[in-house]
């Protein structure tokens, strides 16, 4: 049961496997974001993207940081409001695994529990290695999300 609390809310999630270079940018933002936004719910989710459609259940506002693959330029920032945009398929936000950020939210929405508004950072990455470290673009990217996301959870809250 998600706490009274939270319900009508916004949720900020950092989805990722942090121990795969490039894709660790959603739960590195979600960290950095835990102390700058202490009323709003921060989670980060690794790898079980069915949990996601839990996690936001009760929240009207959904803020998905993710990782995507490379399109123009590494550490490029994207911004999707899918009350007014799809996600982009260029993005490959699809998971390594079976099911990833696009399914997910394609299967909320047939299920009707898609939040009101659901934002979606995503990052062009360039290594998803395992045990590799992060490319220097998207660190220096990750800097510039974490205001980005404060910034936007702070203009929802007012309204």
């Amino acid at each position: 049961m998600i706490p009274a609390k939270y319900r009508g809310s916004v949720i900020v999630m950092g989805i990722g496997n942090p121990d795969r270079a490039d894709d660790a940018v959603g739960p590195l933002v979600a960290a950095r974001l835990a102390n700058a936004l202490p009323d709003t719910r921060i989670v980060s989710q690794v790898n079980d993207s069915f949990a996601l459609i839990e996690e936001w259940t009760g929240a009207q506002i959904a803020v998905l940081i993710d990782a995507a693959a490379v399109i123009a330029s590494p550490g490029r920032i994207h911004r999707i409001d899918l009350c007014c945009d799809e996600l982009p398929c260029e993005l490959g936000l699809s998971s390594t695994h079976a099911f990833g950020l696009a399914e997910t939210i394609a299967l909320a929405r047939a299920l009707g529990r898609l939040p009101e508004r659901v934002i979606v950072y995503a990052v062009e990455g360039v290594c998803f290695d395992l045990g590799a470290n992060m490319s220097p673009e998207v660190v220096a990217a990750a800097d510039e999300l974490t205001h980005l996301v404060a910034a936007e959870v702070r203009t929802c809250r007012a309204g």
